[in-house]
This record gives structure tokens, sequence and C-alpha cells, in this order.
């Protein structure tokens, strides 16, 4: 490709799609296409509003290699699929003279399976099969929701769950799909022929572009079976979440109900004896988990131990007896026998993953209100894991909104697996960062406000003071407020409190769904949404509807935390400051994105308020500081209520 004919390529997809060329756009589209054509490896932050998907698209389509393109969030698969890349591939055709193709490829058990469909589902406790539709009865729910899945399935091309609207709980679609594990495969299945899930790898292996997520890449990167097709360029959108997802893939969970259901699947298909050791392992690890105080497991304990040995001896004999026999009385034996199997299978592989005891491992107990006692385990790093299996065959770029935490990407970068940017050597990858900008003023669409005369944040216990804050800040901003808490906990209290002492709605988390929470926010100026994680990332309200985003407090792990407290306490181990290196980067990521949610377009103004003074007085709130877009910054309570109120005021007389 030649270089000169990018601004040309990139000016015909900007065009295309409606949007604006931005200088960020163009540096980032220039900085891909050499990175692709030297195979070598960039870590690109682009801020809200540059259109960075048109800065990896435009010079990843015109080098002509296949691409795969892995974003964390189903929000932005669509927008590529349905929006960018068809736009994008009809402008550069006359271009390119070529029409590059593109496909989605998602995880199996994210595709309707016609097998269990027609066939039903292998039922735990009696033989042969299970017709979902007859047990769930028509009035309720679950069997609206089966109904309108058959009829779906008539209609659809894709049998991807994200294509079913209004979608369904996981219960209704975990009876119409499979895992990888309880796939017939489809030379067995008597619907391979039109299998979803075979199509869709079919189109990925004849697409130019492939847009899957960070879990498939993941599976792909840690199994060592391939699921995604060959590709010469990897682009990873969101990367800032790459970590925490390839992390949750690698973490293997045990629980005595997961045991039993094992136990129950695999009881009709092998000897009495087979059946009985497995079943009296079951019961021991049971015994065991009754017992069980979450926390992190530095040795396993002897009881505990014992357990997962038998669990992991009895289910290996299981696994063979099953292999070994037939019975032609099971209906359907093939299915009923796949599904026992990847049941046994999955006990088999987390007992002996505990029990073998890596010191790579993380072990702990956890508990759920509802579901009981589980034991997890997790690898104390991934960074190993993706230096060897993501940068080693070819080219690599990773963006996302926030990328470079106190004023580098050496953070984010040591979480990856790469050395500092400019390190040499043989088998090292070499990288480099690029900080593209944003199109947005920061300092004079939004101020920083730090509350630096509130007390410090305890670990429990009422924050008097800070909801006093809060309440204040609202009514300065006429509503108009998006509340991040480090707790649902605190989200909650602070919701009870707020609705008892304002006069402006309060929508709460997990009191509707996301979606729907979201739109009421953006349609009412006076609406105020309260939640925890899932809104410091996945909330794009532009406009006057959030012009005040309020952090109760620095969202540092908790202290408890046990993957993020051994993963702390291995840097320390190795000399470095484990606080600053797994603590304060993971509360860095969190409050860019979190920041990030202020100021979605050029007209937005805001204030962004940190009801946590150690961000003006800890000696590590610089770093997190310099995580932070670039907004003007005060400690002033006064003058944040002042700007506040005149945002409002100016919002109002723009009838908004």
């Amino acid at each position: 490709m030649t270089k000169s004919s990018l601004p040309e390529l990139l000016h015909a997809a900007v065009t295309a799609v409606g949007g604006t060329e931005r200088p960020g756009q163009a540096a980032m589209a220039a900085a891909v296409a050499e990175a692709v054509d030297d195979q070598s490896h960039l870590l690109v932050q682009a801020g809200t509003g540059t259109g960075k998907s048109l800065g990896y698209l435009v010079p990843a389509l015109a080098h002509g290699e296949r691409v795969v393109v892995a974003t964390a969030t189903l929000a932005l698969q669509r927008q590529l699929v349905e929006r960018d890349l068809p736009r994008t591939v009809d402008a550069l055709h006359p271009l390119l003279r070529r029409r590059p193709q593109f496909a989605m490829l998602k995880g199996r058990s994210n595709y309707l399976c016609l097998h269990r469909l027609h066939e039903g589902v292998p039922q735990d406790e009696e033989e042969g099969l299970f017709d979902q539709f007859e047990a769930a009865a028509p009035s309720s729910k679950l069997g609206q929701d089966l109904l309108r899945m058959r009829d779906w399935a008539d209609e659809t091309e894709t049998g991807d769950r994200d294509d079913l609207t209004p979608g369904v709980s996981d219960r209704a679609w975990a009876q119409i799909s499979v895992s990888s594990r309880e796939c017939l495969g489809a030379s067995k299945c008597a619907y391979g022929a039109e299998c979803f899930a075979e199509q869709a790898r079919e189109r990925a292996k004849l697409a130019d572009v492939v847009v899957t997520n960070h879990a498939l890449l993941a599976i792909d990167a840690i199994e060592g079976a391939p699921v995604l097709p060959q590709h010469e360029v990897l682009i990873v959108d969101e990367a800032h979440e790459l970590v925490s997802r390839v992390t949750g893939v690698a973490t293997g969970e045990l629980t005595p109900g997961q045991v039993n259901r094992a136990v129950r699947r695999a009881a009709k298909l092998v000897n009495e004896k087979a059946a009985d050791a497995l079943q009296t392992a079951s019961e021991g690890f049971e015994r065991v988990m009754e017992l069980a105080l979450p926390g992190r497991l530095e040795e396993v304990p002897e009881d505990l131990g014992y357990a997962l040995m038998a669990l992991r001896d009895a289910a290996r004999t299981v696994i063979s007896a099953i292999g070994a026999t037939r019975d032609k009385s099971v209906q359907d034996e093939d299915a009923v026998r796949k599904q026992a199997l990847a049941s046994v299978e999955s006990v088999h592989a987390v007992a002996e993953r505990i029990t073998e005891g890596s010191e790579y491992d993380v072990v702990w107990y956890e508990r759920h209100d509802r579901f009981g006692a589980s034991v997890r385990v997790a690898p104390l790093s991934v960074s190993g894991l993706l230096r060897e299996k993501l940068f080693a065959e070819r080219s690599v770029v990773l963006t996302s909104a926030t990328l470079k935490l106190g004023g580098d990407f050496n953070g984010v970068g040591a979480s990856l697996g790469l050395a500092p940017e400019g390190t040499a050597g043989e088998d090292v990858p070499q990288w480099k960062g690029l900080d593209v900008g944003s199109p947005f003023d920061y300092p004079k669409q939004g101020i920083l406000y730090v509350a630096r005369h509130l007390a410090t944040p305890g670990r429990e216990g009422s924050r008097t003071d800070m909801l006093d804050e809060l309440s204040e800040l609202i009514e300065a901003a006429g509503g108009r407020t998006l509340g991040l808490f480090s707790s649902m906990r605190a989200a909650k209290a602070a919701a009870e409190e707020l609705r008892e002492r304002l006069d402006k709605p309060i929508l709460l988390q997990g009191e509707e769904t996301l979606g729907e929470l979201i739109k009421n926010f953006a349609a009412d100026p006076e609406t105020c949404l309260f939640g925890t994680l899932s809104l410091w990332q996945g909330v794009d309200v532009p406009g006057a509807s959030c012009q005040l985003v309020v952090m109760d407090r620095i969202p540092f792990p908790r202290p408890d935390d046990p993957l993020m407290s051994a993963r702390q306490k291995a840097v320390e181990e190795a000399g470095g400051n484990g606080f600053m290196a797994v603590a304060a980067t993971h509360a860095a990521l969190l409050m860019a994105q979190g920041a990030g949610r202020l100021v979605r377009a050029t007209g937005d103004k805001g204030v962004v308020a940190v009801l946590d003074p150690r961000l003006a007085n800890a000696r590590y709130g610089s770093y997190l500081r310099a995580s932070l877009p670039d907004f003007w910054y005060t400690t002033d309570r006064n003058q944040a209520r002042r700007s506040l109120a005149a945002i409002d005021a100016a919002a109002k007389a723009d009838g908004r």
C-alpha cells in the first residue's frame, strides 16, 4: 500500500459514514499502517470522538491480509458489522479495486443449536431427552420465551443470540444452545449441514475481516485448538478490558451443584462401581464446602486436597468408562453422552489443576448468597500467556480511550506481557505507544473537582459528609447526574437517602435492565442514575442529561480480593511496588473510564466530582490525576457549585 493513498482512503471512508475527519484519526491510521507493514506492535490511545474504528479499519483493509478485530462489548461489535464495515467497504471498493468481505464470529454457545431445539435437552433425572417446549407452561415467562425462540429459529439467518430481540434469559437460552464441549460435531450431528455455528465459522474462513470478542480471542489463545481462522493482523479494540477478559476465561470454578449435575448425567452411562465412586467423592466435596469460609487459600487445606483428589480420580475413571460403553436403550445416546462427558471433564480439569498446585495459580473460596460456596482458581498473571500467544506470529494493534496510565503506556504494556517501550532483545516483542489525543477541549469543556474537605472514606460505615456533598452537587446541577459507586451497597444507600432528600428522580442499577435505565436517564435531564461497575464503562449519553459525573471514592480493589491481593504480593516479592502496579493501576483505569462518561460530544460541558480527598492529598493522587482527561482542576467546592449552576442554567435556556 502506498502511504500517499491512505489519506484518500480515509477521506472516502469518513465521508461514507457521515463523520468528520480528525487529525488524531489520520495520525492513528498512519501509525496502524506502519505497524502492519513492519509486522510490529502498536498501543494507541484514541480519545472519545476520534473515530478510532475507521482509524484502524481503513489501513487494515488497505493492507489486504486477513484481519481479526476483537472487541469487549456487544455494542461495538454491532456498530462495526452493521454500520462501519458495510459503509467503509462500499467506499473503498472503487479505490482498492476489490471488495473486502467481513464476518462476525462468536463462541458456539452464542448460536442456536438445531439439534437441541428439535431433539430436546438431555435430562439429568430421566432416561432419554426432555422436551422443554412441552414441560414449560405456555403462560410462564420461560414458556413464552421458548415458543418465541422456536418461531425465531424458522426466520433467523444467523442463529446468533444477539439478533433475537427482545432478548431472553440465560436460563431460556440454555435450553436451545450448547457449549463447544457438548457439541456432537458437524459430522455426527443430524443437523450438521444447517448448523449456525458451523456456518459462522465457514463465513469467517472466507472473510478478510473477522469481528469477534475478547473471550473468543482468549479461548483461541489458551486452549490451543484454533477457533479463529489464520490471520496476519490482530486489532484489539477496548484493549483496557483484555486482561480481565482473558483472566475470566482462564479461571476455573467448582461448586457442589456443578459436581452433582455431573454425577447425575454420568450415572446411567457407566458401571455402578464408577458411578458410586463419583457419587461418594461428590458427597465428600460437598461436606468440605459446607464449612468453607471466603478468602484466599495460600495452601490447599488437607481436607479440600483429599476431596479434590478423590473427585479427580473418580472423574478420570468415569471419563474412560463413558468412552468405552454404549447403551442403545438411552434415547439420542450421543447427545446424552456428550453432555455427561462435558460435565465430568470440567470437574476433572478444575480438580486436577488445584491439586497440582501451580505456583502461578491463585486458589480461593467464595460464598454466594444464592449459589452457596465455590472454590476458584485463576492465574496469578496472564502477561506471560499474552506475550507468548498474542504477539508471536502477527502484528497486533491495541487501542482504547484509556491505555496511558500515569502519563505513559508501560503500566498497561506490562499487564500484556510487554517490556518497557524501547527495550531491545531477541525474544522481546517490539512495540510503540501513541496518544493521538481527543477532538475535545477538555480544559474548557470539563472541570475535575476533588472534595478535599471530606473525611477519608473508611472501609465500612455511612459517609454522611459525602451524602451531604452529593446532595448539594445534584441540586446545583439540576439533576443531570451519573453517580458511579465503588460498591452496590454504597449506590443503594445513596439512592435511598437522596430519594428522601431531593425532589429528583433517582434510578438505581438493578431495578431495571441496563439499557432501559440508560434510555430513561438520557430522556429526562432532571433524572439521576446511580450504579456500580458496568456504569463506569458502559454509558454513552451525550448532551445535557449527563453534566455531573460523581465518583464516591477511588475504586481500589477490595483489600480482601484474593486475586488482586495475590498479584500485589507477587510484585512486592519481586522487588516492585505492588500497590502502584496493581491497586493504583486498577483504580486509574476505572477512573479514566468513569471520567470519560462526561464529555461525549464537542458541545458537552460538565463536572467530574471525586468525593474522596485522597485524590488531592495522597502521594499516589498525582498518578491517578495524570490518568484522567485534562480537565480544569479545582478543590474549591463553591467554584464547583457555581459552575454546575451555570451549566444547568445554560441548558435550560436552550430548552434542554
